[in-house]
């Protein structure tokens, strides 16, 4: 469906503005059916990121100011995320044996189980919205994004 018919506009939209709404309602939809996933996990989209960040680091601590370098949005508070997942018992925060005003984060094998237990769910996720375009079309699909973002 197009854009102006998703969101009823009555008014003739410029095409640049039809692509950021295009976008902007397109990450909506994603994102909601994300979220939905997330939710018997009580965790936020966020959090999950956290942990998949500190998963990727195999074992080896990272600090806070490595995640959020790394967060897919740049503008989360990133001490909280980690106090949330500390109080589900997904990470662990130590001081750094080198630096005691650094922080040190860790998953926990219960976050690495959760995340064990989630990823079928987020690939099957993935897939249903990628089953709906050509590889090729995915690729020119990933290409344009990054073009556009750059």
């Amino acid at each position: 469906m197009k854009i102006e018919e998703e969101i009823k506009s009555t008014v003739e939209l410029s095409l640049a503005k039809k692509v950021l709404l295009n976008l902007s309602y397109t990450r909506n939809v994603v994102g909601d059916c994300f979220l939905e996933i997330l939710k018997p996990y009580d965790l936020s989209g966020e959090q999950y990121n956290v942990l998949r960040i500190l998963r990727g680091q195999k074992g080896k601590p990272a600090n806070m100011a490595c995640i959020q370098e790394r967060m897919l949005a740049k503008t989360s508070n990133t001490t909280r995320l980690v106090d949330k997942l500390l109080n589900k018992e997904l990470v662990i925060r130590k001081v750094c044996p080198d630096n005691r005003r650094k922080m040190e984060i860790t998953i926990t094998d219960k976050g690495l189980a959760v995340l064990a237990e989630l990823d079928p769910i987020v690939i099957e996720h993935e897939n249903l919205f990628a089953a709906k375009l050509t590889e090729p079309e995915l690729h020119q699909l990933n290409e344009l994004l990054e073009k556009y973002r750059s």
